[in-house]
């Protein structure tokens, strides 16, 4: 009888698992991971760029110091936050972004600067790498959204029921999203 008892509590074991979609979970918590190295990769590119563009407009631009060292430590700062996909939380990913969030600005004043010399944005090198920066860009943000809908499935599968119930028990934890950028919801204002 004891024997049929355990038999019996193990099979309700593997089939209660089964209910709960674990293997479901660990594909969705795949994806993430993937997603996030993703984005990872396409930040890592843009920093690989930074210095080809630097240096190009150093040569038009020799007296921007500043601007060339607000640059280096910024792009500095960003490759130094690494987060693995598995100690993702609220506040890694907020330093993450933050950092990333200050070499979009510093890149934005390299830009700027560049408004002063016209032969530099005349220049094929500028112009190739300008063009390199910003299909990056583009690369972060389509690598971004395919991290946000990664971890949207993700949350949403561990926090129905039943597998609400399970998914804490062996570990599958809420992934955070990226938050938007202080005043994003504001446009720039342009003039002429």
């Amino acid at each position: 009888m004891n024997r049929f008892i355990i038999i019996l509590a193990a099979f309700l074991s593997v089939a209660g698992l089964s209910s709960c979609n674990y293997n479901s979970l660990v594909e969705k918590q795949q994806t993430v991971e993937q997603s996030w190295a993703e984005v990872e990769n396409q930040y890592q590119r843009r920093s690989d760029l930074i210095p080809n563009l630097v240096s190009t407009v150093k040569g038009y631009a020799s007296h921007e110091t500043e601007t060339f060292e607000k640059v280096t430590e910024a792009r500095a700062k960003a490759t130094s936050i690494n987060i693995n996909a598995e100690d993702l939380n609220e506040e890694t990913l907020a330093k993450f972004q933050q950092a990333q969030n200050e070499l979009s600005s510093a890149l934005k004043s390299l830009l700027a600067v560049t408004e002063a010399y016209p032969d530099l944005k005349a220049n094929e090198n500028f112009k190739d790498l300008q063009v390199q920066l910003e299909g990056t860009e583009n690369r972060v943000t389509t690598a971004r959204g395919r991290y946000t809908q990664a971890v949207q499935d993700y949350n949403t599968s561990i926090k129905k029921f039943p597998t609400v119930i399970y998914a804490s028990w062996f570990g599958f934890e809420p992934k955070p999203q990226f938050q938007a950028e202080a005043g994003a919801q504001t446009a720039p204002k342009v003039e002429f």
